[in-house]
């Protein structure tokens, strides 16, 4: 099937945005040059997206449904204690790869509270997919009673989210494979009571 005259614009405009987004913050970027590199009218720009954060929002759901994400990982194969290291890395590396787009992301979320609802309902699902996951190791007697799942898991994601933050905001004086490492180690001492 092939993509509608309205699909190729809004795709345009996507790209037009991460292009700027590599080269400039979300603030200092403006719909006119958005719409212009895509090739379309600043009214275009309107009609897809209400402001520059919804467009980010956009950005990112694409990104995400083109497989970046780490739920397949944690869902795998393997022990969860693997499964773990290897999302947290996995995330940390896509992101590395897209530090731009998180900064935008960061921007849109603390400029629109339509971004940051949707931000939050994405993070929702992670937090149910790890509170099942924990309560699955508890059940099965690998992992020790604890305080209760859904706030584990939403701590543990809040402490990826704070992460990735100061990853993609710092300068030169962040060791990002250390930081990960201590990340991997508070998951597993979270979870288990222990990192071995």
């Amino acid at each position: 099937m092939s993509a509608t005259k309205g699909d190729e614009r809004r795709t345009a405009l996507l790209a037009a945005l991460e292009e700027h987004l590599e080269s400039a913050n979300l603030d200092e970027i403006n719909i006119a040059d958005i719409s212009r590199r895509a090739g379309v009218t600043r009214s275009a720009f309107y009609f897809y997206f209400e402001n520059k954060a919804a467009a980010v929002a956009a950005l990112y759901e694409e990104m995400y449904a083109d497989g970046f994400g780490a739920a397949e990982v944690l869902g795998g194969d393997g022990t969860l204690r693997d499964r773990i290291s290897s999302a947290i890395r996995a995330i940390v590396h896509g992101w590395g790869q897209r530090t731009h787009l998180y900064r935008a992301i960061l921007d849109a979320r603390a400029a629109s509270p339509a971004v940051r609802d949707q931000w939050d309902a994405f993070l929702a699902t992670y937090v149910d997919l790890v509170a099942a996951l924990i309560e699955d190791e508890r059940a099965a007697g690998v992992a020790p009673p604890g305080p209760d799942a859904h706030a584990v898991a939403t701590a543990l994601l809040d402490l990826n989210d704070r992460t990735l933050e100061r990853i993609v905001r710092a300068q030169d004086d962040v060791d990002a494979d250390a930081h990960v490492e201590a990340v991997v180690h508070t998951w597993l001492a979270a979870i288990y009571g222990r990192t071995s």
